[in-house]
């Protein structure tokens, strides 16, 4: 009897209530080279700063990652107008209103550049590993889709600054569905 007790306890405080949450968040903002250097071999690095909203409540994001300097081939970015990019290496914060923070690391990801419509395409797979805050305990894993357009070229034409549109979605675990209910009522 006293364990049934401790048990319904532990639920109703939502101890033991962690659960896997959809996810979907759009954002914008923009792209540029970055100082930090991750010294993978034959890239040039990129910084991504954005700021959006979604099931998670509203938020920053800011990401590292390394990009092939040379063209990789790439089954769906082929063709006369089009570039692919690998992206070996990289890891990003999120950051959200309540303070908390969530971070993630690449695990695959490439840019299609499509030369005639003057555009960036990139698809990246991030891996959760833990936060802080409500997402001290996360898991899971996001799909990061972006379009860039260039905003700046450097004195050789060659476009250095852009501006991104684009949006998260997936899965994340180990929040407490206390503090996703408490997210919920705030939005």
């Amino acid at each position: 009897m006293k364990h049934i007790a401790t048990m319904a306890l532990m639920l109703n405080l939502g101890v033991a209530s962690a659960y896997a949450q959809p996810v979907k968040m759009g954002f914008s903002g923009t792209s540029a080279a970055s100082t930090v250097n991750l010294q993978q071999p034959d890239t040039s690095n990129d910084e991504d700063n954005f700021a959006g909203n979604g099931t998670l409540g509203a938020f920053t994001f800011r990401n590292v990652r390394a990009i092939a300097n040379s063209p990789t081939p790439s089954r769906s970015c082929s063709g006369p107008n089009q570039l692919h990019f690998a992206d070996p290496a990289g890891a990003g914060v999120f950051r959200f209103e309540d303070g908390s923070l969530l971070k993630v690391n690449l695990t695959q990801g490439g840019d299609c550049i499509d030369l005639a419509a003057q555009e960036g395409h990139c698809t990246l797979t991030l891996q959760i590993t833990g936060g802080t805050g409500r997402f001290k305990n996360a898991s899971g894993t996001l799909t990061f889709t972006e379009t860039s357009v260039p905003v700046l070229a450097d004195a050789l034409h060659n476009p250095v600054f852009f501006a991104a549109t684009g949006g998260f979605t997936g899965t994340v675990s180990g929040v407490s569905a206390r503090e996703a209910d408490n997210q919920e009522e705030q939005q």
